[in-house]
């Protein structure tokens, strides 16, 4: 069992190897905006107040997502817990350090998946997916056999994120090296910090993680 903070730009691919993590080594995924959406769904009180809260354009306060989080890991995981979107910022960091010596765990790994600026916006504005059964492509990498139809369920319903082009990238990576690269200096100072290349195949990338929580 093993608890992993995974860190790295939009579009480093944290999702995918959060979603290998999940079914190799049984661990659960802790996504923030996740953990919100399925909080308001259920209608807890937690999930009223969220709302309440965005309702008025408000931020979640950081007090509000720890408290999601600590819900969530009282259903327990065999395999450990991945946080993903979670710690953005060092305070945020510190309160997640708080809650798991609270709660009796620690943090094993934290996993930086580095990558090339230019390498990364050619990934992400080349991305594009069905928005049928949800396969992922690339105009370059890995296009459709048959231009303009989904090659796992024959769909023609094909799409890309409004915000995956160039200039909304580079604001979102600019915004993330302001806010969440200090975790990495933070991490680093605690001994916890291992790096990967967030560039390399999805299975190369899959084996440098297990390589590192197999040593945790």
């Amino acid at each position: 069992m093993a608890n992993v903070i995974l860190l790295g730009p939009p579009g480093a691919g944290k999702g995918t190897q959060a979603k290998r993590l999940e079914q190799t080594r049984g661990m659960v995924q802790l996504s923030t905006g996740d953990m919100l959406k399925e909080a308001i769904a259920k209608g807890t009180e937690l999930g009223k107040r969220v709302e309440g809260i965005m309702a008025r354009g408000e931020l979640v306060t950081d007090e509000i997502v720890i408290g999601l989080i600590e819900d969530k890991m009282k259903t327990g995981a065999k395999g450990g817990f991945i946080f993903d979107g979670f710690p953005r910022t060092l305070k945020q960091a510190d309160a997640l350090g708080e809650l798991l010596a609270r709660t009796g765990q620690r943090l094993d790994a934290v996993i930086e998946m580095q990558v090339d600026d230019a390498a990364l916006v050619a990934r992400i504005t080349g991305r594009f997916t069905c928005g049928n059964c949800g396969a992922v492509y690339h105009d370059v990498t890995h296009p459709t056999k048959v231009a303009g139809i989904c090659d796992a369920c024959g769909s023609t319903n094909l799409k890309r994120r409004a915000d995956d082009n160039e200039e909304t990238l580079k604001t979102r990576l600019m915004e993330y090296y302001k806010k969440t690269s200090p975790l990495i200096g933070y991490y680093y100072a605690k001994g916890q910090l291992s790096a990967v290349d967030g560039l390399a195949d999805v299975d190369v990338v899959a084996e440098a993680i297990a390589s590192v929580l197999d040593k945790a």
